[in-house]
């Protein structure tokens, strides 16, 4: 499905505003009620819409420390054990500390976007957790000084 200008604008606004009416949306794109209705339920549909999500305030719920982890993958341990670097990947999300995990290309093949309350429960993290699972090699961990707006 391609989407126009009118999707666009809703797209936009969503992106900004997941918790807007259809009747807000309508108001900011100058788009009837009806269309915003159609187009919204349409773009859930075809999955263009796959969710609709929250932004938090991190240092509020005291998650004061973010980093990027760099992950090698010891591809002949994953092979040995019948276990893919997807597997893996999911392995990593699932920990509470994981906020995103991507497989890239490259010399890296797996980074992480974690956090925690502070450097102690990153050390725990990395060293008792992370490390620990098969299939992880080498880590990185860039730590995040000042998060962009």
């Amino acid at each position: 499905m391609e989407i126009d200008k009118k999707d666009e604008k809703i797209i936009r606004v969503l992106k900004e505003h997941g918790d807007y009416t259809s009747r807000q949306i309508s108001k900011e794109t100058s788009l009837p009620l009806t269309t915003v209705h159609h187009r919204i339920k349409k773009l859930k549909e075809k999955g263009i819409i796959k969710k609709y999500t929250i932004e938090l305030d991190h240092k509020k719920i005291g998650k004061n420390i973010a980093a990027y982890i760099l992950v090698s993958v010891d591809y002949k341990l994953l092979k040995r054990r019948k276990k893919s670097q997807h597997k893996l990947a999911k392995e990593i999300k699932e920990f509470s500390e994981v906020e995103r995990v991507d497989v890239i290309a490259g010399d890296i093949d797996i980074i992480i976007f974690a956090r925690t309350r502070d450097i102690k429960e990153m050390d725990v993290f990395l060293l008792k957790k992370l490390q620990s699972l098969v299939g992880v090699d080498k880590t990185q961990t860039l730590i995040v000084l000042h998060e962009g707006d």
